[in-house]
């Protein structure tokens, strides 16, 4: 028994578009990810595509399981939390480690950090 009979025909419409939006902009952030040319560019398609697919798939659950329950549902409340919070780490910490690596190699792509102090200060002034 899946409970789509007792599910009203407002929510379930709300509950596939929700659903369905999240899926949309998560495949978004996945083709953004084949496209885009560098490294640098790359990782930011995905983030932003997880962050607000997530929120959406998410919100789509919340309406579905609380119209079911008949209460509210606030599991995936903790899910957005944790996710929002790990994501925007894990990007952080994954672009030092390859800047840290382009800088070693001397990549050409990647300005050096006095380079990149210069122009901090340049646009402090």
């Amino acid at each position: 028994m899946s409970g789509l009979d007792a599910l009203p025909a407002w929510a379930a419409l709300l509950t596939a578009l929700l659903v369905l939006l999240g899926a949309v902009v998560t495949l978004i952030g996945s083709i953004g990810l084949l496209r885009l040319n560098s490294f640098y560019s790359r990782v930011h398609a995905p983030t932003l595509g997880t962050t607000v697919g997530m929120a959406s798939i998410l919100a789509g659950s919340a309406l579905y399981f609380s119209v079911i329950d008949a209460r509210p549902v606030i599991h995936e409340i903790l899910i957005a939390i944790f996710v929002t919070l790990t994501t925007p780490v894990t990007l952080m910490l994954l672009v030092r480690a390859a800047l840290y690596r382009d800088r070693t190699e001397g990549s050409g792509d990647v300005p050096t950090e006095e380079t990149a102090e210069d122009s901090i200060l340049r646009t402090e002034d």
